[in-house]
């Protein structure tokens, strides 16, 4: 239990938190200090407690968020990345956690929309909303103040995979070293840090299977685990990929089992392959402007569901944790969907219950 001591007319009252830490509060009314540490011990009782004497700002919390959370690297350097620069480096990475308010973080919302795409500012977003929830569980807040942010509307945008005669005029714009890359990436629909990652060891001819066991990071130096679990696995191999494969091999052998390097025999950088050789290549092949790497794995799955394959084995080629993304992403691709369902239909009504369009007449 707390207590009250009285000196030069006020009354302070003294508790300790729940971690044992003395806490006290000054009033100028005996009353007023008995109430408060009534209520500070039912808070304690009922896990409510919230330390309103820490002074802990936003961005000191939120990087200490940071250095907890079990991220990969890419992912631990992109949010440490949205913290220094969209929360840390704001009006509102200053405050005071127990001082920020609701309408300060919508007003966050409307400055950051001004500089954000809207997928960007949500992912943000969801960033403080994750710091906040945090900061909840460690009684600093008693509720979060981005619970009910209200943010802009993001309208994603529909896929229009590359056609095969477009990815061959991008591998035919590229350089000679560099055009295996960009058959392997369609014909396989890997990862552009999968694709730097792949091994002579990873390739099997004779069985036509590639397995995928690793990626490489955005420097290149490291090879590292996969994006989730199910990236882990082993792909068919197509014969045009197996044909450029052995022609790349032939003409750029291995440095050190690595099927794709530099001239110099280094790994590839992300940004460096995307901007120095991808980029160039695409404006030479006349690609619609932005097509990046990523293009060729739409351009896999594209080419597996027009064929009729499953949306959740094309989830397990691409690597998914589930076939919703595969299907939120490329389900307007699916080539002959709304005839299956009219035939579904018309075929369970007829069949069924023999009802035709005359049978009532």
């Amino acid at each position: 239990m707390g207590h009250i001591t009285k000196r030069s007319g006020h009354y302070r009252a003294r508790w300790l938190d729940p971690d044992g830490r003395e806490r006290s509060r000054t009033f100028s009314r005996k009353a007023d200090a008995e109430r408060h540490l009534t209520a500070v011990e039912g808070a304690k009782l009922s896990g409510a407690y919230i330390d309103h004497a820490s002074k802990i700002t936003l961005a000191e919390y939120a990087r200490e968020w940071a250095a907890t959370r079990p991220h990969r690297p890419t992912t631990a350097a992109r949010t440490a990345y949205l913290i220094s620069k969209h929360i840390a480096g704001t009006k509102i990475g200053d405050r005071r956690l127990s001082t920020l308010r609701a309408s300060e973080l919508q007003g966050w919302v409307a400055e950051r929309s001004q500089i954000l795409a809207p997928s960007t500012l949500r992912l943000v977003a969801g960033v403080l909303r994750s710091i906040l929830s945090s900061a909840v569980q460690d009684r600093l807040i008693a509720s979060s103040p981005a619970a009910r942010l209200s943010l802009p509307r993001s309208k994603r945008e529909r896929v229009v995979p590359l056609s095969t005669v477009q990815v061959q005029a991008l591998a035919d714009a590229m350089p000679e070293r560099c055009r295996a890359m960009v058959i392997a990436q369609a014909g396989l629909g890997l990862r552009i840090g999968e694709l730097m990652a792949l091994r002579v060891t990873d390739i099997n001819f004779l069985a036509r299977t590639t397995r995928i066991d690793w990626q490489t990071s955005p420097d290149g130096k490291q090879r590292v685990a996969p994006k989730t679990p199910r990236s882990r696995r082993t792909l068919p191999l197509p014969n045009m990929v197996a044909e450029a494969l052995a022609q790349h091999i032939a003409a750029f052998p291995p440095v050190d089992g690595l099927l794709f390097t530099t001239k110099h025999g280094h790994p590839w950088r992300h940004e460096y392959y995307g901007s120095r050789i991808f980029a160039p290549a695409v404006r030479k092949a006349g690609l619609p402007e932005g097509t990046t790497t990523h293009a060729l794995r739409h351009h896999f799955a594209s080419v597996l569901l027009a064929a009729g394959e499953s949306v959740v084995a094309v989830a397990e080629l691409l690597g998914h944790e589930n076939a919703q993304l595969v299907l939120s992403t490329y389900g307007h691709l699916m080539v002959g969907s709304e005839d299956r369902m009219r035939r579904a239909i018309d075929g369970a009504w007829t069949a069924d219950g023999q009802m035709t369009a005359t049978a009532h007449g």
